[in-house]
């Protein structure tokens, strides 16, 4: 049994902090919670750029497509297709487009992120480091393995999780589900959001 966990997710980390750093509250449906650290409120010296209003109404259409794409499965031939296309192709930026998908920055720019997202990041990276640091025992996967098998057996591949409050659990492809931090460290609440894959 193979399981892939990706709890550090670039492209939905900066979607996240972009979110509530800039006070986009966007609306919509089917949202995600809030950042469990939210950011540092940014310096009453930096004025809101022009865009916010076109940031905040794109916001919804790109976290679909980011995670849309992060329910895929990565075409592992792909690296090599790459390798064959010449630089500055269509062909090549096609293949990176298929491996990197959809971003804010590819969207936006690097506008929104300023230096205060380089300092929440390099914090967040610190404090997953440490809670990567757990016993066997404390393994989430281990915790749920119950609740895992049955999920892995129906075709979960990859579980993505993001660093927000309470419940947020989505199956986002045919292999993916998307769950909370707080949900995959609870083996209650873990359990119930993997048994939704079937």
């Amino acid at each position: 049994m193979l399981i892939t966990i990706e709890d550090d997710t670039d492209v939905l980390l900066e979607l996240l902090w972009v979110r509530e750093a800039w006070g986009l509250n966007p609306g919509g449906v089917d949202l995600p919670p809030l950042l469990t650290t939210p950011p540092s409120p940014l310096p009453s010296s930096a004025d809101p750029p022009a865009e916010v209003a076109k940031w905040r109404e794109a916001w919804p259409a790109i976290w679909n497509a980011c995670i849309h794409h992060a329910g895929l499965i990565r075409d592992s031939a792909a690296f090599e297709r790459l390798r064959g296309t010449a630089g500055g192709s269509e062909e090549r930026e096609q293949i990176l487009q298929e491996l990197f998908g959809p971003s804010w920055r590819g969207t936006f720019g690097d506008d929104a992120l300023t230096g205060h997202y380089a300092a929440w990041a390099e914090a967040r990276f610190e404090a997953q480091s440490r809670r990567r640091l757990r016993s066997l025992e404390e393994d989430p996967e281990r915790a749920s393995l119950d609740a895992l098998i049955p999920a892995w057996r129906a075709g979960l591949n990859k579980i993505v999780s993001i660093p927000c409050h309470g419940s947020y659990t989505r199956i986002i492809g045919t292999h993916t589900l998307l769950v909370t931090e707080e949900t995959r460290d609870n083996p209650r609440t873990y359990s119930d959001a993997l048994a939704l894959f079937r």
